[in-house]
């Protein structure tokens, strides 16, 4: 595989940024719904509890996406984005077409 061209990387960057501000979104739709559970009634305050720990389990996936689009935007910018931080193997495009937040290649995922 070649070198990526500016083209390339102003997609990916793209598509990197365009994710970051809909997980932004949604997070934010999260924490406001969690803030809005306020129910004096106990069993409706008991199915507003498991709703939240739904919400909270998404959020802190949210923001674990959010931490992996942030390293793959540092190595964007410093020249390192498509290249496997383990092996250094250049990451197929059908790898970052699905996953374009991967560090890794496709032997060197966990």
């Amino acid at each position: 595989m070649s070198e990526f061209t500016a083209q390339e990387l102003s997609h990916h960057k793209g598509r990197l940024v365009a994710r970051l501000a809909e997980l932004d979104s949604r997070l934010q739709g999260i924490e406001d719904e969690l803030m809005s559970h306020q129910s004096r009634d106990w069993e409706e305050l008991a199915t507003e509890r498991e709703q939240d720990e739904v919400l909270t389990s998404l959020g802190e996936e949210g923001k674990q996406e959010l931490r992996a689009i942030f390293a793959a935007l540092t190595r964007l910018s410093e020249g390192k984005y498509g290249y496997c931080v383990t092996c250094g193997a250049r990451i197929s495009d059908e790898r970052l077409a699905i996953l374009p937040a991967t560090p890794f290649c496709r032997d060197c995922a966990p």
